[in-house]
């Protein structure tokens, strides 16, 4: 198109009212759609435990309040509709968070809480939606090397429904630690616990291909390693789930930190299926840039939106 002042006045005219129009369906369409923000978020120990505490140790002693305070304020700033949580305590310590956010303004009124076979810290989540479906599996039982073994903290599954009745399958899940253990060799221990989050996936997605999957959580591993190439599956094939690369504001994509060694690493993600992919909005997705991450947890909160088309 030529230059404005070359046009005629009638040109002009019929320019800036295409240029209106495009705007005005653009905001429709906008307004058409219905858009919801998850959040997961690694805790870092939101339950009694053992801690230094005015320079004694105490035995049973919670998160310290002011760690508890910058935790509600990351994620009140990220206002998600659905959060994920681990590392929390029991179901005491779950409703003592659902309970200082709602009085920040965050409501998020139900919530699911997966038992595992850790007796200290569980996988979590609060929904301003309603759940409609519950498929968690605190039990999941499994040989190495001769040996009856239980995945630590289980399996969360529920699907929302959402305020214009879409769907929204979350799975949660919290590997196995890097840390070592006597009894085996921990990437052993969490390639089995990836191995069976991939086959509870697989059997999601073969029942239901066209589902919106969303695998969230800290899965302890870096993206060129076995569990985290396993669970995105095969490019192409219908069961594919696809890594979300987050980022901060400053295009950094770390989300843990492991001060005794001084690495950044990134260990929490967000996988999505094949059908809710086109779904996800890639620039209002990313990692939490708040400066006082650290006053927390070792890791920092990712979060996506998701736009669903009007029904």
């Amino acid at each position: 198109m030529p230059p404005e002042f070359l046009l005629t006045g009638v040109q002009r005219f019929t320019a800036r009212a295409a240029c209106t129009t495009a705007v005005l369906f653009f905001l429709a369409a906008a307004a058409s759609a219905e858009t919801v923000v998850v959040a997961s978020y690694n805790l870092q120990n939101y339950l009694p435990m053992e801690r230094q505490v005015d320079g004694l140790r105490s035995q049973n002693a919670p998160k310290p309040e002011e760690e508890v305070a910058a935790v509600v304020r990351i994620i009140r700033a990220i206002r998600p509709d659905v959060l994920g949580l681990i590392e929390i305590g029991n179901e005491e310590m779950l409703q003592d968070l659902q309970s200082r956010l709602s009085a920040a303004g965050l409501e998020l009124p139900y919530s699911e809480w997966v038992k595992g076979s850790d007796p200290a810290r569980h996988i979590a989540l609060l929904s301003r939606f309603p759940i409609v479906a519950r498929n968690s599996r605190d039990d999941i039982p499994f040989s190495l090397q001769g040996s009856r073994q239980r995945v630590g903290r289980g399996i969360l599954d529920v699907t929302i429904r959402t305020d214009r009745s879409h769907t929204l399958r979350l799975v949660g899940a919290h590997l196995k630690s890097q840390r070592p253990i006597p009894e085996f060799d921990e990437r052993e221990l969490r390639a089995k616990e990836a191995w069976l989050l991939r086959k509870h996936l697989d059997e999601i997605l073969a029942a239901h291909p066209r589902e919106n999957v969303l695998l969230f959580g800290d899965l302890n591993d870096t993206k060129n390693e076995y569990p985290i190439q396993l669970l995105g599956g095969s490019p192409g094939s219908p069961g594919r789930l696809r890594d979300l690369p987050l980022a901060d504001r400053h295009g950094e994509r770390w989300t843990h930190f492991w001060s005794a060694a001084d690495i950044y690493s990134r260990l929490d993600y967000f996988f999505a299926s094949n059908h809710l992919w086109p779904l996800i909005k890639k620039d209002a997705s990313g990692i939490s840039s708040d400066p006082a991450w650290n006053q927390a947890s070792d890791h920092r909160a990712i979060f996506t939106t998701i736009t669903f088309p009007k029904k």
